[in-house]
């Protein structure tokens, strides 16, 4: 397993977003604005990066 990882920051609201990309902010145990999580660089994780990524700030 690669031990590379993603600092992922939520840099937007969820308030009026689609329920699935919610689903997909709270997956990524992100709970509240400017929170910041450090999570494994696998293709899980960079897809659901990708699907809120108007909503979210990664930095490798």
């Amino acid at each position: 397993m690669s031990d590379k990882k993603l600092k992922v920051t939520l840099v937007k609201s969820v308030i009026g977003t689609k329920q699935s990309h919610r689903a997909t902010v709270r997956g990524l145990g992100l709970r509240r604005l400017h929170h910041t999580v450090e999570l494994q660089d696998t293709p899980a994780v960079r897809g659901m990066v990708t699907k809120v990524a108007y909503l979210v700030k990664c930095e490798a």
